[in-house]
């Protein structure tokens, strides 16, 4: 089933999400409706805040960006089978020298920045089974994962830029949290107060 997918401005994506256990209810459910919504609205990662569940955790697919040919043929190969679950995930380490790249947000459509990111990552984390991993990421893989991350401790790519790139977007966001955008798939937007 497709979600709709939180807008910016709604409470639940500042909130840093809580860890569950294997009895979550639906479980299942949830990680496939999740991952639906992600391929429905073209999106390479969703994480549970977009959803309105604050809790950790979140959907990857690079597969689309294995398209890019200026990738070298293994990074494409990477990107093209990188389909996971993160559970209760906890970044141990970024490394290396942070490098700026396009980055866009499902809940915040319409608006892409350039964001400097560390290019890789230790990650550990339980997959879908509730199995536990430690795995090394980088490049686009690494990035698409620290991006999804960000969103269950309550902080979005946004946050990441300078106070004057925050200042000429101003205006979009202002309009994103109040519905007037136009998208084509699913979202919630945040109420508005009487009076506004």
């Amino acid at each position: 089933m497709v979600l709709p997918i939180v807008a910016y401005g709604d409470p639940v994506l500042r909130k840093k999400a809580k860890e569950i256990t294997k009895d979550y209810p639906k479980l299942q459910e949830l990680i496939e409706n999740m991952k639906e919504t992600m391929h429905q609205a073209y999106g390479v990662g969703l994480a549970a805040p977009q959803v309105g569940l604050p809790i950790r955790i979140f959907v990857i697919d690079t597969a689309p960006f294995a398209e890019d040919e200026e990738l070298e043929e293994e990074e494409q190969n990477q990107l093209r089978s990188l389909q996971k679950v993160f559970i209760n995930a906890r970044i141990l380490e970024e490394e290396g020298d942070e490098w700026a790249f396009n980055e866009g947000c499902l809940s915040i459509p319409d608006v892409r920045e350039d964001v400097f990111r560390k290019p890789e990552i230790t990650i550990e984390y339980y997959d879908e089974n509730f199995e536990k991993h430690t795995e090394k990421f980088s490049g686009l893989a690494a990035r698409v994962i620290q991006h999804e991350y960000d969103h269950i401790e309550g902080v979005l790519f946004t946050d990441k830029l300078s106070s004057l790139k925050k200042r000429l977007i101003n205006s979009k966001l202002r309009n994103i949290s109040k519905g007037k955008i136009t998208v084509d798939y699913r979202m919630r937007f945040p109420e508005m107060k009487k009076g506004r």
